[in-house]
């Protein structure tokens, strides 16, 4: 199996498990899981556009930015992921009904499974888009974890998020960027060893 496929199937694998989070977990409690999300969800509340195309227009204009910033690969893939991500959200959000037994569950399960989709998506060259975006090019230049300079970035969004809709809002998404970001930095960080590959003699003819 080459690597090519293999990082193809982990973008997709965690493109759908962040839209998941967001649709399941947060986005029913107007809980923002970045500053794209809370950008998507103000969108929504003020111009009644669905979720996912609002997920989706909120990271336009970032991703000409990362076009300069980071190559055309990796800006094909953060539109793919983004793009993926924000069909998850509707199809969820569309297709199925979910009964919310307490939030402060979501909030954990959202930021985890959150962490989980973002950091892969950074590990294969793509990002989750929105402020992970200048996020990765301030924590790039300034050589500092990518995770927390995500969290700091989005508190500015996440305020004017609690100001809009509702102030609990900010505490909310503040438990769920710090459960999150410590996901997005150890799976950033962590050591995968290169696969011991088994050698295989041929037959000459």
């Amino acid at each position: 199996m080459s690597k090519g496929f293999i990082q193809i199937i982990l973008l997709i694998f965690g493109a759908i498990i962040q839209g998941m989070a967001m649709a399941q977990f947060l986005f029913p409690h107007n809980i923002p899981s970045g500053g794209g999300a809370g950008i998507a969800i103000l969108l929504h509340h003020f111009l009644h556009l669905p979720l996912g195309f609002s997920l989706w227009l909120s990271n336009a204009v970032f991703l000409i930015f990362a076009l300069n910033f980071f190559g055309l690969t990796w800006t094909l893939k953060t539109i793919f992921a983004v793009a993926l991500t924000a069909i998850t959200v509707n199809f969820i959000t569309d297709a199925f009904l979910f009964y919310h037994i307490h939030i402060f569950a979501d909030i954990v399960l959202g930021g985890i499974f959150y962490g989980i989709g973002v950091g892969i998506l950074i590990r294969v060259g793509a990002s989750s888009g929105g402020m992970v975006i200048p996020a990765l090019m301030i924590a790039r230049f300034r050589n500092w974890h990518p995770g927390t300079v995500i969290l700091w970035i989005n508190g500015l969004i996440f305020l004017f998020t609690s100001v809009a809709i509702d102030f609990k809002i900010i505490l909310f998404a503040f438990v769920c960027q710090m459960i999150s970001t410590r996901v997005i930095d150890f799976i950033y960080f962590i050591h995968i060893p290169r696969p011991l590959y088994s050698s295989i003699l041929w037959r000459k003819k």
